[in-house]
């Protein structure tokens, strides 16, 4: 589709009731008011309410924000954990027109003092337990008038910052009547910044048109209904936590926070997973896999029966998978986005026509990153900018354009090479087949160059992934004085493992499992105790590489 704009006869549709965020949970306390909302507190007990009382306590925040001084278009940054309070700055931000900055606490300091002052936020809010984080850099924010404290706790004496307002009692105090204005669709409801793999992290502005379209095409993909239970499990500091609580006030599910948690101890997720009995879900494999580790040890296995679990930020091992599915037929569902999508681009789905597919075939069909969504669009281009066919074996980089992807950064001049006649340049490698299901073969930058050819590292990992004894793996190109690059493989063994697996085992399971030709395994497979990530969770290439840049090149050498 081109960007040609026509224009036809005028209509009679009431085209200037604009699309905002407070919409939704406006319907949610008016149609359910009574669906219960649960967020989990840092010492682990539970808070309890509904949408009705959440929407009370939104206007009253609205009124706080107004008096304080926070006008439409104003940056509000938030550093808080998955919880109730993080829920309602979202929308009383956003619906009296400012903007939510997403504040990452997992990114550097100067990172995080970057994303402040480049947004320019006025106010921050942050959770008691990451204070630390904003008081170091405190003295370098240029343009903060005053932080707001989320906490359970009334003891606020020992926090340096300054002005200081307690959020529990900013909402006591203000009046529970709020009347909304409403708000130009196109402006900035949420703003995210990449995390910096690649430079000084990137602002991505999202509109309320953006939010709006993209909540009714996340949840017609995870098939979400009021019967369901939705826990927020992806950082709602990353990408809106892909957009999945949106649904619940749209539909009218229960919403379930988790609030903090770690990849370390997956119990308390695994434990409310259960208790509250969710439906629906959403994360990387990097949580989900130790999830099913930790339930798989339990005597007495929990039934996930019903349970669908949108998996991102990597393709899904098979093993993981097959795992939650014989708890219960768990679906683990794989997605694909990004900070600049917003982030739903597909979804994998069985489609009717293939039915008839063997189990194996429909596994492997189930790795890919699926269907494009209504509204995207995606083309796959050459080097040379010529756009190869949709046959399943062409390789090109997918570009990507659509109703709620970016079309440029917040003043950056990094956006003249990243977008292209509306399209983002996703710098993912992929193919996409004769049944329209896409597949990322890898990242732009960490497909391996192996003597005039292209290996993979995304089908290496997630085969090594496959055996039952890896727990972790990455594979990266290392530069190699003779081949250009060569894959080495980096994996963490399960307990089990340590103990008995060999690399000979893997090289053979690799060309058993994988079908990859000899000339494509790694030189060589080394056995970690841990793999970097980044703040959000995935395996951080640019560190290994940095480490190993030179192991080929050295180990020939001696």
């Amino acid at each position: 589709m081109n960007n040609k704009l026509i224009k036809g006869i005028h209509s009679t549709s009431n085209d200037d009731y604009q699309l905002n965020t407070i919409t939704l949970l406006r319907h949610a306390a008016r149609t359910f008011p009574e669906q219960e909302v649960v967020s989990r507190r840092i010492d682990g007990s539970l808070f309890r309410y509904n949408y009705g009382e959440c929407y009370e306590r939104v206007k009253r925040l609205a009124n706080t924000l107004t008096e304080l001084g926070v006008n439409p278009g104003d940056r509000v940054g938030v550093m808080e954990w998955n919880t109730y309070r993080f829920f309602e700055l979202y929308f009383a931000i956003s619906g009296i027109g400012a903007v939510v900055l997403q504040l990452n606490p997992r990114i550097s300091a100067d990172y995080l003092a970057y994303v402040i002052n480049h947004s320019e936020a006025k106010f921050i809010c942050v959770s008691d337990t990451l204070v630390p984080l904003i008081e170091n850099i405190a003295s370098n924010l240029k343009g903060v008038q005053g932080y707001i404290i989320l906490s359970d706790s009334t003891e606020k004496n020992t926090l340096k910052l300054s002005p200081l307002y307690d959020y529990e009692k900013l909402i006591e105090d203000a009046s529970k009547e709020y009347e909304w204005t409403m708000i130009d669709e196109r402006s900035a409801y949420s703003a995210c910044y990449t995390t910096g793999t690649t430079g000084k992290p990137k602002g991505v502005y999202y509109s309320h048109r953006n939010i709006y379209l993209h909540t009714y095409a996340i949840a017609m993909a995870l098939q979400v209904e009021i019967k369901d239970v939705i826990m927020q499990i992806v950082p709602m500091f990353h990408a809106q936590g892909w957009g999945v609580f949106f649904t619940g006030p749209l539909t009218g599910a229960k919403l379930v926070f988790p609030g903090r948690y770690s990849l370390e101890e997956p119990a308390p997720l695994v434990d409310l997973l259960v208790s509250e009995k969710v439906t629906v879900t959403c994360g990387a494999p990097a949580i989900f896999m130790p999830m099913l580790y930790y339930i798989q040890k339990l005597p007495n296995k929990p039934d996930l029966t019903g349970l669908r679990m949108a998996s991102g930020a990597s393709e899904p091992p098979l093993a993981m998978m097959k795992g939650f599915w014989e708890l219960g037929k768990a679906d683990v569902v794989h997605a694909y986005g990004s900070t600049e999508t917003t982030p739903l681009v597909t979804y994998n789905v069985l489609k009717p026509s293939l039915k008839d597919l063997s189990e194996d075939e429909k596994w492997e069909l189930k790795k890919k990153q699926g269907l494009i969504v209504v509204g995207i669009d995606i083309k796959l281009v050459r080097p040379d900018g010529k756009e190869v066919p949709h046959d399943g074996k062409s390789v090109g980089e997918l570009w990507i354009k659509g109703p709620w992807i970016a079309k440029e950064y917040y003043r950056d001049e990094r956006s003249d090479e990243a977008f292209q006649d509306g399209y983002w340049k996703s710098r993912d490698v992929g193919t996409i087949d004769k049944n329209g299901y896409v597949k990322i073969v890898d990242r732009l930058k960490d497909v391996i160059k192996s003597g005039g050819e292209w290996i993979s590292s995304v089908d290496l990992e997630n085969t090594l992934i496959g055996h039952p004894m890896v727990y972790e793996a990455a594979v990266i190109g290392v530069p190699h004085p003779k081949w250009e690059e060569r894959p080495l493989a980096l994996v963490v063994l399960t307990e089990e493992g340590k103990k008995s697996l060999k690399k000979e085992d893997l090289y053979t399971f690799l060309m058993e499992e994988g079908s990859f030709a000899k000339w494509q395994l790694p030189d060589e497979i080394l056995f970690v105790d841990e793999i970097p990530k980044t703040s959000v969770g995935k395996i951080s290439k640019r560190d290994i590489k940095g480490k190993y840049k030179d192991f080929y090149i050295k180990s020939i050498k001696k």
